[in-house]
C-alpha cells in the first residue's frame, strides 16, 4: 500500500474531484483504503479501478443509487448498464435537441406556437388595415385556442380566414377595434353590435363549421378565458362582443354564455 497515491493524485488520475473521491467512499462505492504509517490513506491499482468504473457509470447516466451492485456485477450486467446509460444519453440529447429547435423557432416570432396556416392569416391583417395591436390581440387568442381547445382550433382558423376574404366583416371589425376610442356609453357600441350581429346571421358560414361550432360548445370554460383575454385593457372591445353574442344567441346562434 505504500506504494500507492495519495486521494489527490488518485483523483486526478481517474478524471474526478477529491470532493467526488470522498462522495463515492460515503455512499459505498469504493472502499476507503487503509492508512499507511505516516497517516494517509493510499491508492492502489484496485481502488483506482474501482474509481474509474464507477465514474464511468456516473457519466453513462447511471444513478448513484445503483452504481455499488453493478460495480459488484459480472462483465454482462456492467455491459448491460453502460449500453442502457447510453440510451438514456440518446433520449436526453433528442430532448435537449428539441429545445434547442423550439428556442430557435422563437427568434421567428409565431411560428413557435402556432402552426403555418395560423402564421399566414396574422400576416394578412396588416394589408387589410388592422393596427399591429389588433394583430397582437388576434395572435394571442390563436395561442390559446390551440392550446386550450384543440379540437376546435383548425375551425377556428378556418373561420378565421373566411371572415378576412369578407370586406363587410373586415370593415366591421375594424369599426370595433376603433371603438375602443369611443367613451363607454357611446350609443355607437350598441348600435355596431347590432350591424356586427346582423352581418352574421346573413353571412352564416362567418360563424363557423358545425363540428367546431361543437367543439366550442363543450369547452364554454375555455371560450370565456380566451374570449375575455385583454378585456380589461380593452373594455369597449369586449362590450362589444358581449352585446353582439347576446343578439346572436337571441337569434339561436349556439354560442357558450359568459
Amino acid at each position: 500500500m505504500t506504494n500507492g497515491v495519495t486521494i489527490g493524485e488518485a483523483a486526478a488520475f481517474v478524471g474526478v474531484t477529491v470532493k467526488t473521491v470522498r462522495h463515492y467512499h460515503k455512499l459505498g462505492l469504493v472502499a476507503e483504503p487503509h492508512r499507511d504509517p505516516s497517516g494517509y490513506r493510499r491508492y492502489g491499482s484496485d481502488e483506482l479501478l474501482r474509481l474509474v468504473q464507477a465514474r464511468t457509470l456516473a457519466a453513462a447516466g447511471v444513478p448513484l443509487a445503483e452504481i455499488g451492485p453493478l460495480l459488484d456485477a459480472d462483465a454482462g450486467r456492467f455491459a448491460a448498464a453502460l449500453a442502457d446509460g447510453e440510451r438514456r444519453l440518446t433520449a436526453r440529447i433528442a430532448d435537449l435537441t428539441a429545445r434547442r429547435d423550439t428556442l430557435h423557432r422563437l427568434t421567428d416570432g409565431d411560428r413557435a406556437l402556432l402552426p403555418d396556416q395560423a402564421c399566414a392569416i396574422l400576416d394578412r391583417m396588416p394589408g387589410l388595415g388592422f393596427g399591429p395591436d389588433y394583430v397582437a390581440a388576434q395572435r394571442e387568442a390563436l395561442v390559446l385556442a390551440r392550446a386550450l381547445v384543440p379540437d376546435g382550433f383548425d375551425g377556428f382558423v378556418a373561420q378565421l380566414d373566411r371572415r378576412l376574404d369578407d370586406p363587410g366583416y373586415v370593415e366591421l371589425a375594424k369599426r370595433g377595434w376603433a371603438a375602443e376610442s369611443w367613451a363607454p356609453d357611446d350609443p355607437r357600441i350598441e348600435e355596431l353590435a347590432t350591424a356586427m350581429a346582423d352581418h352574421y346571421l346573413a353571412h352564416p358560414e362567418l360563424l363557423g363549421n358545425p363540428a367546431s361550432t361543437r367543439a366550442w360548445a363543450n369547452a364554454a370554460a375555455q371560450y370565456r378565458l380566451i374570449n375575455n383575454h385583454r378585456g380589461e385593457r380593452a373594455p369597449n372591445s369586449a362590450r362589444l362582443t358581449a352585446l353582439t353574442e347576446a343578439r346572436l344567441r337571441a337569434a339561436g346562434v349556439p354560442i357558450p354564455r359568459p
